[in-house]
């Protein structure tokens, strides 16, 4: 495969600071893609629509991101919205569930050829003269060293959850995703959190027999609750299926309880399960280290939005890490579309 060559596990140079020039690499040279969940898909088969050779790498599985969701998990988009690279996403009822968008990003990389590379993660990119050298490591193999003319970071957020910050945290049985509630059958299990995820959590483990309590520090769910779920919650809240508490925090956890804190005082609810539903938060490390801008309020890259082109020439970035710390701005229906505006960014330039 042109661009790639083994290397020993020694350290790599050190990465170079904020590039600054245009870049004008040899346009033999692919496009690295970092990140193969839908946006950085979508991105791939755009540049390579455009005649570009482009490799892609995951940390994990193809669509990770929504291999992490619940198993029984219906979107709230319709399949049309989440298909990608003009490839219809045929389906029979209206809203695709997770194992129906895992079956049809699989044939997208099945149809289209894209050379993905599964859980071999990005270690390090850099910048020499014209051209990046990008460092990845294929599960117990050794760095791998890849030339390429320009870098597409879509990464996503699931790998940097938004901690509580509390003692505890770390323990085994406390855990930022939410799988299913088979585990939790005739447990009691905390959901900490007021969204979507927190209020689907809720319910999937009631209905697989779990004693379930959730907590969350505002008065009420946040606005964005799907509008099939919240009526089905109310209902299990109203009939004390599903204990509440609100205005409430967890300030500490333990083997078996939670410590709260809330408008009446402090708190003990035992707690064999503890599912942290508190959101994620894209990870920046490696946009900065190539020299991109971070915006320190919002967190969103200095990047144009014409070409999705940050402040460092021929890095790019697509998907949820244009919002920041509001990922709730950009979905793959809205994020499916910077594959486009960067292929032609950078055929442009060619």
């Amino acid at each position: 495969m042109a661009g790639r060559v083994k290397r020993s596990s020694a350290p790599a140079a050190k990465v170079a600071g904020k590039i600054s020039g245009a870049v004008d690499a040899d346009s033999r040279l692919p496009v690295v893609v970092i990140g193969a969940g839908p946006c950085g898909l979508a991105a791939a088969a755009a540049i390579q629509k455009a005649g570009i050779p482009v490799i892609v790498f995951d940390r994990g599985c193809v669509a990770s991101s929504v291999a992490s969701y619940p198993v029984y998990m219906t979107f709230f988009s319709t399949a049309d919205k989440i298909a990608i690279a003009d490839i219809p996403f045929p389906l029979a009822t209206d809203k695709p569930t997770r194992r129906e968008a895992l079956a049809y990003y699989r044939s997208v990389v099945s149809h289209l050829g894209l050379d993905v590379h599964q859980y071999e993660p990005v270690v390090l990119v850099w910048r020499r003269k014209q051209e990046f050298l990008v460092h990845s490591r294929p599960l117990g193999g050794d760095v791998v060293e890849t030339r390429a003319r320009a870098i597409v970071v879509a990464s996503g957020y699931f790998g940097t959850p938004n901690p509580l910050g509390v003692p505890g945290e770390e323990l085994p049985h406390v855990s930022h995703l939410y799988r299913e509630g088979h585990e939790a059958f005739q447990r009691q299990a905390i959901v900490v959190g007021g969204g979507n995820s927190a209020a689907e959590a809720a319910l999937d483990l009631w209905r697989h027999g779990a004693k379930v309590t959730l907590v969350h520090f505002g008065p009420s769910f946040d606005k964005n609750i799907k509008p099939w779920v919240l009526p089905d919650l109310q209902n299990r809240l109203k009939d004390g299926s599903i204990g509440v508490r609100w205005n409430t925090r967890v300030t500490a956890i333990e083997a078996g309880r939670v410590h709260l804190e809330g408008k009446d005082g402090p708190g003990i609810l035992p707690a064999q399960h503890v599912y942290l539903m508190t959101g994620f938060t894209p990870s920046t490390e490696l946009l900065a280290s190539l020299g991109v801008e971070v915006d320190a309020l919002t967190g969103i890259p200095s990047h144009e939005p014409g070409s999705m082109q940050t402040n460092a020439p021929g890095v790019f970035i697509a998907g949820v890490l244009a919002s920041g710390f509001d990922a709730n701005k950009v979905f793959i229906e809205n994020g499916r579309g910077h594959g486009a505006l960067i292929a032609r960014a950078i055929s442009g330039a060619a």
